[in-house]
């Protein structure tokens, strides 16, 4: 009995030790407060062709939303801010732990209708989650760790991030003008169309599945042209890290042709950022010009995205290596006040890129899969904003876009969009939030997007030359 009591009260004492090791009292200490920011979009659409809702863009495929942004789905995100204040009173030292949260509909359900166990239901991603210290000593310099949003050119009009997209994971330091950053990619994704981030480990005997990883490093400089233009240069270097022990390429399955332990590889992206303000009574009045060029495996930017190491074409298979490959990327952006009651926003992206491979068309990947070795896009857009009153906004906006993939026929489309805005907040400014939008976008399609349904739209209603879209939609920020 003895003997029981011992090993019972043995039991309790572990559970309990074990129990207090588990959990974890949080006391912030030197916290200087707490701020949170969120953006959002949400709302419902109607459509002729069905008499109910169709849910999706009018935009090219492959495309994003360059071409106008009027009919995006529903997007959440919430970014709570934890801010610290230095031990030292003096100390200016300015301290925050950032993270973002981002909500998603995997499928063309409603945020109204679905949850995170639906099919094609929600999800729930963590993009950012960093802590950064700037101003350091009451200096100009500013130190980061962790995930984050790493982005500054963007188009807003067309929800598309230009030129230095460098969002990832990794660590950064900026001093005075100068800034540099690494960030580290690695994924087992296997429907992926770019160089697998992984091989074939077999140095323990056992053939399994391990990551590798592609790093990127980052160094931007500013350079002040005058007090309104400013000039940054950006050089990236990426590198493919090598499989264990050097093993010799060999495919891992002689059948399907898939090769996952293909050697090293690396790419280099050279870049220049112009950015002017053209009117001396409104700050907010610009011209953002930037070109960039990638080359080898750092010939990244598609699908509305422009990251550069999301590699674009295939692999030359007999060098197993990305030589050869390039991207070339051009964007110009301006916003101005036409008058007191007129703003006008209005870009141009121009995008051309080339994989490895000898084809201009398709050609194989190292996973086996077929995919354009080749395309081009451009668009232009405008935005046209009439402040009919503080709280009554008029949006139009007019978009048209190309693409040519590998060979084929070129896609186009143009677009049309009116906007009437309600402005509670009664802000007499482009940037005021929220929007309560009713949307009417109009778009028609050259016969090749419609004979091969290359739109998210006509893949829905069939072989048309004409789209529409009507939404009430809400947009917010803050």
């Amino acid at each position: 009995m003895k003997s029981r009591g011992v090993l019972f009260l043995t039991a309790i004492l572990s559970l309990l030790l074990a129990k207090s090791q588990a959990q974890v009292t949080y006391q912030p200490k030197n916290s200087d407060g707490f701020s949170i920011g969120s953006y959002g979009r949400v709302g419902v659409d109607w459509s002729f062709e069905n008499g109910g809702s169709i849910g999706r863009r009018l935009n090219l495929n492959n495309m994003g939303s360059i071409g106008g942004r009027m009919e995006e789905q529903d997007y959440l995100e919430v970014a709570p801010i934890f801010l610290f204040k230095p031990f030292k009173a003096e100390d200016p030292t300015q301290i925050k732990v950032q993270t973002r949260l981002s909500v998603y509909s995997r499928s063309l359900a409603l945020f109204g209708n679905s949850s995170t166990s639906s099919l094609g239901g929600l999800t729930i991603a963590l993009p950012e989650i960093y802590a950064e210290a700037s101003n350091i000593n009451g200096k100009d310099l500013t130190l980061w760790i962790g995930s984050r949003f790493d982005r500054k050119g963007e188009v807003q009009i067309a929800d598309h991030f230009y030129f230095d997209d460098h969002s990832g994971q990794g660590f950064g330091i900026g001093i005075k003008n100068t800034r540099f950053s690494s960030i580290f990619v690695s994924s087992t994704d296997t429907t992926s169309d770019v160089p697998p981030y992984f091989f074939l480990n077999i140095g323990n005997g056992v053939a399994n599945i391990a990551l590798r990883q592609r790093v990127v490093f980052v160094l931007e400089q500013d350079i002040d042209i005058s007090e309104s233009s400013v000039l940054t240069g950006m050089f990236e270097y990426h590198r493919m890290g090598d499989v264990q022990n050097d093993e010799v390429p060999t495919p891992y399955d002689e059948e399907s042709g898939i090769i996952l332990n293909y050697p090293s590889d690396y790419g280099l992206v050279f870049g220049l950022k112009w950015n002017t303000s053209i009117s001396k009574t409104n700050p907010a009045a610009f011209n953002h010009f930037s070109i960039r060029y990638g080359t080898r495996l750092a010939n990244g930017g598609d699908g509305g995205h422009s990251k550069t190491w999301m590699t674009f074409g295939a692999p030359d298979l007999e060098k197993l290596n990305f030589a050869g490959a390039y991207s070339l990327s051009l964007v110009d952006e301006v916003k101005f006040d036409l008058n007191e009651n007129n703003n006008l926003n209005a870009y141009l992206i121009y995008t051309q890129s080339k994989g490895a491979a000898d084809s201009n068309g398709k050609a194989k990947t190292y996973l086996g899969r077929e995919i354009y070795n080749r395309k081009k896009d451009f668009s232009v857009g405008f935005r046209e904003t009439y402040f009919v009153n503080p709280k009554f906004h008029f949006l139009s906006e007019l978009h048209y876009s190309m693409r040519k993939d590998g060979e084929d026929d070129t896609y186009s489309f143009q677009k049309i969009s009116l906007v009437p805005t309600f402005v509670p907040t009664g802000m007499k400014s482009t940037g005021a939030r929220p929007h309560f939008r009713f949307v009417c976008s109009v778009a028609h399609y050259n016969n090749a997007a419609k004979e091969n349904l290359y739109s998210p739209y006509l893949q829905f209603v069939g072989k048309k030359n004409w789209g529409y879209y009507f939404g009430v939609k809400m947009e917010w920020w803050i």
